[in-house]
């Protein structure tokens, strides 16, 4: 099933994000996490890249794993930086033959250390968007949008442009950014219907489970805002428990707003781990996301 076709339903289509483990330990925490997930009934699941396609192999091994045991649809990201066209679309013919049919398009993060000029590969999402829907009409595709803007347009109106460029190539919905202001989503999604997206958006979620964790974040994500309120509340707090506590409130409050707002999905940003989004469901009262229902809002 196509994640547009989950979105085009009439509840809010929770999912979850990870990463690919690197070691024997981590990849018997992983596989406990979505054990524990799973039992939230998450609409999808997406596997992410490291900086510059690092675990890009061993994010193609945990896509294709978790299709063959698990339920739900799973989404892999292909991203643009150090990817050659002939190996992406050997990639894309892997997930075919394994009835895999959903694609996060990125450009990807730019790593520190300088990568080999790559002579056929892709400069832009909007390239690879464009190339996955020409030589694979079938496949589903997301991109990625930012409410508080990209780091590198800080024209706000030509960040719009690019995004609509991304969409007109054939991207099926997008997923954003984590944040940590609802004001920046919904004038996100404000932004994109003025600029003619109507495509669903998701809304990325990223509880804050400790103060090391917010920092580092916030720097991967490039300046991700953190609210007065939230630095306030979070400086109240006098242990590690407290601070997860104050993080896992907020995200629950962010998510209430925006299913009052009619999100049409929800995606919670991980890190590998299931208590905090665990705890989010039972804050809202719901057992399954099957329970999160409200018509969506966009045209």
């Amino acid at each position: 099933m196509h994640i547009r076709e989950i979105l085009d339903s009439k509840t809010v289509a929770c999912s979850f994000e990870f990463f690919p483990p690197k070691t024997d330990e981590s990849s018997l925490e992983l596989y406990n996490t979505v054990k524990e997930l799973d039992t939230l009934k998450p609409a999808y699941v997406s596997i992410t890249y490291g900086a510059g396609g690092s675990t890009r192999s061993l994010t193609h091994d945990l896509v294709v794993k978790l299709s063959r045991e698990m339920r739900f649809p799973v989404v892999s990201h292909l991203t643009c930086v150090g990817s050659e066209r002939d190996e992406t679309e050997k990639i894309l013919n892997r997930y075919v033959e394994c009835g895999i049919f959903n694609i996060m398009a990125l450009r990807g993060d730019i790593p520190s250390e300088t990568l080999p000029q790559i002579q056929n590969g892709f400069e832009h999402a909007v390239d690879l968007v464009s190339f996955i829907r020409t030589k694979f009409p079938s496949m589903g595709i997301g991109v990625a949008g930012y409410p508080e803007g990209h780091h590198e347009t800080p024209n706000r109106m030509k960040e719009m442009d690019y995004l609509k460029e991304k969409v007109d190539a054939g991207a099926d919905y997008i997923c954003t950014q984590l944040f940590y202001d609802n004001h920046d989503f919904f004038d996100f999604r404000e932004r994109c219907t003025t600029a003619g997206i109507t495509v669903p958006i998701v809304a990325g979620i990223m509880p804050v489970t400790s103060r090391k964790n917010m920092l580092r974040m916030s720097e991967l994500a490039l300046g991700t805002r953190i609210p007065g309120k939230l630095m306030r509340a979070l400086a109240r707090a006098r242990s590690t428990e407290q601070v997860r506590n104050v993080g896992v409130h907020w995200a629950t409050e962010q998510v209430r707003d925006l299913i009052d707002g009619g999100v049409s999905g929800i995606h919670f940003y991980t890190l590998n781990r299931s208590n905090a989004t665990q705890k989010i469901y039972e804050n809202l009262g719901v057992v399954t996301s099957a329970d999160f229902e409200t018509p969506p809002t966009y045209p």
